[in-house]
């Protein structure tokens, strides 16, 4: 295998793994299920569960990447004791990361299509709910549209890796990501100088004990168990690819926190804009809008409202691209070292290969909403069957098996992952009276959410 590929400075690793845990999920799904369940006691407790949830599981991840120097695609074998199974996960990880952009790589295309509507001004003639609802239809009824679409997303994707970690993934997304957070910001600003912003920010920033009642305190709490523990992206490896790009200078947990507070900060910044927004133009939040109509029916017809709807809608869209193709991009680098570790080919050659590959494998998401639409189980459609196989049983799988991985005698062990997590000498440290929470609860934890999220 070829030297191991470093990232060229610290902030190109938060970025990038930031990034990766940054998706679609948080920057439009937060704020919607946020409007659902309780207001701000649900965000409190989402908190919470990152903390008990997100920031453990991602040490582990992250710890067995840089201890193996490895992807998923052979990081067990590496860390595994001799005549033990646990290399087995390395095929739940790599179809996960597959299957994972098989239709997220249709939803970055529709993205990419309502940036050029608010570009060049085609969507503002759409009237109404009606008139939105008519665009999108559309849109995802065109199968062309949207295979192009996905195909320039896969195609701009796999050039940022193929010109390797510095010069490609980490410089690229760096800069995409500053731009995200300087775009999130300015709309945010502006929201926050609507008429209904008081209303919204109340709603959103004060928690209230009628609210939190009304939704169920109990839904609230499942709800917030859920969102925190998908909106990261663990358990098929993603960020432990991250790991395995870092020096051993400093602690684990202390850059999980900072992963997780970017995350968290962008889907709170999120909640700044959409909330403003809902309470100005009397737009309400239901459990049964938490899903893409709410982006491109409800948040669109908003914009549409606004003196400079086409200029507001455009830059939404962009940073819901930038958004979702720094998950891409990070998966795709996820992928790059499958290969770069398991053959002897080229950065280029491996891309041009998985261009071909990933292109045939997202077909069906792509057209999964017109000429595949017949096609369902359980009132799924393909792409959301895909969708809810990665959310709902490969990531909680997954990190179930990384953290039994590094906390049991049958797996790499305890002292092991201890001394990996705690190497450094800069940052927090994770004590050692937390072994029996990650060896004992925090897999009965993931656990509960597979089921749930099953149920």
């Amino acid at each position: 295998m070829n030297q191991r590929e470093k990232f060229s400075s610290r902030l190109g690793f938060i970025l990038i793994s930031a990034g990766c845990a940054i998706g679609l999920g948080n920057v439009y799904r937060f704020p919607i299920i946020t409007g659902a369940y309780g207001g701000a006691f649900f965000v409190l407790i989402y908190i919470v569960f990152l903390l008990l949830l997100g920031i453990p599981i991602m040490t582990a991840e992250l710890a067995v990447g840089r201890a193996s120097q490895r992807s998923i695609a052979s990081s067990f074998d590496v860390l595994e004791k001799p005549g033990q199974k646990w290399h087995l996960m390395k095929y739940l990880g790599v179809a996960g990361n597959y299957l994972l952009m098989m239709f997220y790589t249709t939803i970055a295309g529709w993205m990419l299509i309502y940036f050029w509507k608010y570009v060049n001004g085609s969507i503002l003639t759409a009237q109404g709910d009606n008139g939105l609802m008519n665009v999108f239809l559309s849109m995802v009824g065109d199968p062309m549209q949207c295979i192009i679409a996905a195909v320039i997303v896969i195609i701009l994707c796999f050039a940022v890796c193929a010109l390797g970690l510095q010069n490609g993934v980490e410089k690229i997304t760096k800069v995409m990501m500053i731009a995200l957070f300087l775009l999130m910001i300015s709309l945010a600003v502006y929201s926050c100088t609507l008429p209904g912003t008081a209303e919204g920010l109340k709603f959103y920033l004060v928690p209230s004990l009628d609210n939190l009642v009304n939704s169920g305190i109990w839904t609230v709490i499942s709800a917030a168990m859920g969102q925190a523990f998908f909106t990261l992206s663990i358990g098929i490896g993603s960020i432990a690819i991250f790991g395995s790009y870092i020096i051993k200078d400093r602690r684990l947990l202390g850059e999980a926190v900072t992963i997780v507070s970017l995350d968290t900060s962008v889907a709170l910044i999120s909640g700044l804009i959409v909330f403003p927004a809902c309470f100005t133009y009397g737009t309400q939040i239901t459990a049964d809008s938490a899903g893409s109509l709410f982006l491109f029916r409800t948040l669109s017809s908003i914009f549409n409202q606004m003196p400079a709807g086409r200029i507001i809608g455009a830059l939404f869209f962009l940073f819901m691209m930038f958004a979702a193709l720094s998950t891409v991009i990070a998966v795709f680098e996820n992928i790059m070292s499958f290969w770069l570790e398991t053959t002897k080919l080229s950065r280029v050659k491996i891309a041009i290969i998985n261009i071909c590959l990933l292109v045939v494998l997202a077909i069906p998401a792509m057209l999964s909403e017109n000429l595949l639409s017949f096609i369902k189980l359980g009132g799924k459609t393909i792409i959301d069957m895909e969708d809810f196989a990665v959310s709902n049983i490969l990531l909680p799988v997954g990190s179930l098996v990384y953290v039994i991985f590094c906390t049991s005698r049958y797996g790499w062990g305890w002292n092991k992952y201890f001394e990996e997590v705690n190497t450094g000498d800069k940052g927090a440290r994770v004590p050692k009276w937390i072994k029996p929470y990650m060896s004992y609860i925090l897999p009965l934890i993931i656990i509960v959410v597979l089921v749930m999220s099953l149920v």
